[in-house]
């Protein structure tokens, strides 16, 4: 996570960069059925950066480690201009095999765990008004909320592909159709955006459902189960797997691609 890129400090504090560093580091540990125990971190900092906000960062880092038992087990620290994060996360699979991206096959189906759209939302929202923008989706876009244990849950049921949603939810899909040589067809009508999206898409005169389809870094997690497997209440069908390529949406055109790692920076 790069200063500028990622994040910025007028918009977050060092808690809230901290709790997101971990939490997008630990949703891809989730995303192969582990449970994530520890992170190692390398930091960059600016030599004038106040101590206050490192210890921040660090509480921040701490504690959303500690929503799911790990705990940060070392690293490295230098100076930069910027602040820099780099974040490795271990786990462990509980003696199951990985979940992977290559395991999905046609006539299964698509399902969702977790949050979509409302990161998109909080940043649209910062945008518009700045710092201080208030609301669910920018608490949201400042701390994303994996749902951690729904990874796990998902290989015990039988999971044969997934991942987590950091650059949108089409694009990251597009990952599964791409290594599983399959199609996946998105239902918009089971994609419903929560309340704190449609009231911000209201506010900035955007389309709620681009969001929930092409918005990244709530880290929600996106899997495909047999068809006969019953799914917990986390777990909810958005789509299925077809024969062919790549990701429709049925009944509408698909938006514009999400997160692009080489696109400009946050304004």
């Amino acid at each position: 996570m790069i200063e500028g890129r990622h994040f910025r400090r007028d918009w977050s504090s060092g808690y809230d960069i901290g709790r997101k560093a971990a939490a997008q580091n630990l949703a891809d540990a989730a995303a192969m059925g582990a449970v994530p125990t520890a992170i190692v971190v390398g930091l960059g900092l600016p030599a004038d950066l106040p101590v206050e906000w490192l210890e921040a960062l660090t509480d921040g880092l701490r504690d959303e480690c500690a929503l799911v038992g790990a705990s940060v087990a070392g690293g490295d620290i230098t100076r930069c201009p910027l602040v820099v994060l780099g974040v490795t996360v271990m786990g462990d699979l509980e003696g199951r095999a990985p979940v992977l991206r290559s395991g999905a096959r046609p006539g299964q189906v698509v399902a969702v765990s977790g949050l979509l759209g409302y990161s998109a939302a909080g940043l649209a929202l910062l945008e518009k008004y700045g710092g201080d923008a208030s609301g669910e989706a920018v608490e949201v876009h400042r701390r994303p909320r994996p749902p951690y244990a729904s990874g796990p849950e998902a290989a015990r049921l039988g999971a044969t592909a997934m991942l987590d949603v950091s650059d949108g939810l089409v694009q990251d899909l597009g990952h599964i159709a791409a290594a599983s040589a399959v199609g996946i067809v998105l239902d918009p009508e089971l994609l419903r955006a929560g309340d704190a999206v449609v009231r911000a898409a209201a506010e900035v005169g955007a389309d709620p459902l681009d969001w929930v389809l092409a918005g990244g870094e709530d880290h929600a997690l996106a899997a495909v189960f047999p068809s006969d497997i019953c799914l917990t209440p986390g777990w909810n069908v958005a789509g299925r797997v077809v024969e062919g390529e790549g990701v429709q949406v049925a009944g509408r055109v698909a938006p514009a691609r999400g997160w692009d790692h080489f696109g400009p920076d946050m304004s």
